[in-house]
């Protein structure tokens, strides 16, 4: 991977401008900036998305380079969700776009609904044409979220498996009506139930299939034959997916018992939810195990739950839960 370097930012931000592209705000780390793009989501509307890249990168200085898919998690901005990336896009040599995302009737809870998970397959092309200098790799395209964010990324290997060379899920729900049922039993996510029903609409009972396009689960066959390298990680404690044994446990289950030669890896432990996914937490470790980062980059900490080698092709293993 090249050094960090200025060469080619000027031209670069010069050409977003004139691309129509307004360059964003600077991200974490000074080796990472971040651009503004805008497409047209599957319904017509006008969305925002936040392309973040080395900071050397430009169209003086613009070798191939993989794309990472990351949409965000329930309720939480897409310019927020550039904050988990930190400086990895710098240390992998990477580009990661964060989609501002459009569901059904919403935005910010589009709880993996067809036409968004339609969008999600559609940045790649969608960032070449905003920013034509800016090269992509073929075929090292990646889908990466947690939350909900986690379950449009698996949604995204069941639909279009051909478009990713891997995937990861942090604390993903993979089963909706569970977490319809689940929502009304936590004081302060009852309040959710309406925008479900909006989002959706209607309930489990008055609209079953409404829910399972929505659910990695009712895909897992899908995705347990897709080819596609996987990362599902989840916790026994947490609070927000509160059964995960019943969501992102239950999908790997399912994944394995279905093909157990299946490239997907479970990992398990004791976290908040999606605390995780952060730069400074264990995203580097899932990172360099699909093969974005070099195994050294790995946090050091994270080694310790690491089943098998830094190496695809990844194997299956079990869960202890």
């Amino acid at each position: 991977m090249p050094s960090v370097k200025a060469t080619g930012v000027a031209a670069a931000l010069l050409t977003a401008a004139l691309c129509g592209v307004a360059a964003g705000a600077p991200g974490p780390h000074a080796s990472i900036r971040v651009l503004t793009i805008r497409y047209r989501a599957w319904n017509g509307r006008v969305r925002a998305a936040y392309v973040e890249l080395p900071a050397w990168y430009g169209p003086g200085d613009n070798p191939p380079i993989p794309l990472v898919i990351s949409p965000h998690g329930r309720g939480v901005p897409a310019r927020d969700n550039v904050r988990f990336w930190g400086d990895l896009p710098a240390v992998g040599g990477f580009a990661v776009v964060n989609p501002e995302g459009q569901g059904r009737r919403l935005t910010l809870y589009s709880w993996g609904d067809p036409g968004e998970i339609s969008d999600l397959a559609r940045m790649p092309a969608i960032v070449r044409r905003a920013l034509p200098w800016l090269r992509l790799a073929r075929h090292r395209t990646y889908a990466i979220g947690g939350s909900m964010g986690g379950q449009e990324a698996l949604l995204l290997v069941a639909r279009h498996p051909r478009e990713l060379a891997g995937a990861i899920s942090f604390d993903a729900d993979t089963n909706l009506a569970l977490r319809y049922r689940d929502f009304g039993h936590v004081g302060a996510e009852r309040g959710l139930r309406p925008l479900v029903r909006y989002e959706v609409g209607g309930t489990p009972s008055s609209d079953p299939r409404g829910y399972a396009v929505r659910s990695p689960l009712d895909a897992a066959r899908r995705i347990a034959f897709s080819g596609v390298p996987l990362e599902i990680w989840w916790s026994v404690r947490d609070r927000i997916v509160t059964n995960q044994r019943l969501n992102s446990g239950a999908l790997f289950r399912r994944i394995v018992e279905l093909n157990p030669a299946a490239p997907v890896l479970g990992f398990v432990g004791s976290w908040r939810h999606t605390a995780e996914m952060w730069y400074f937490r264990r995203l580097p470790l899932a990172l360099a195990t699909i093969g974005l980062l070099p195994p050294s980059a790995a946090h050091p900490e994270a080694h310790a739950v690491l089943p098998g080698p830094f190496a695809p092709p990844l194997r299956p293993e079990r869960p202890s839960l």
